[in-house]
């Protein structure tokens, strides 16, 4: 094969000029293919994000959710249960619930891990 031919062959390549149901074709989309499924996602550093805020069980018909503390940081205390209200809002699916108390969770250190709110139906 003489290099006109390979440079003429990447060009087409690269701009995807190959007729469907072509040989060349079906080995572009295998390679697409096994790109997306054989690549680890390690590779791109693309890790999923956990939620911010998260619903635990309960008893007796109340709920408890979990919320990262970075979204009440920068808050004044008074200003938390309206903010947790919003977020509870949004997490139950529109369902209205009243919160009655926020609990900050710490760790062995006695830093912040996050907050547990309580709500009523």
């Amino acid at each position: 094969m003489e290099s006109g031919g390979f440079w003429n062959g990447l060009k087409r390549f690269i701009w995807w000029d190959y007729p469907r149901a072509s040989w060349q074709y079906d080995v572009m989309v295998g390679l697409i293919l096994a790109f997306i499924f054989l690549v680890p996602r390690g590779v791109f550093r693309d890790q999923p994000k956990p939620k911010n805020i998260v619903m635990v069980p309960a008893e007796h018909g109340a709920s408890v959710f979990y919320v990262e503390p970075e979204l009440l940081s920068g808050l004044k205390h008074s200003d938390w249960n309206d903010a947790v209200s919003n977020l509870v809002h949004s997490q139950a699916g529109g369902k209205n619930r009243v919160v009655s108390r926020v609990e900050p969770v710490f760790d062995e250190e006695k830093e912040i891990r996050g907050y547990m709110v309580y709500t009523k139906p």
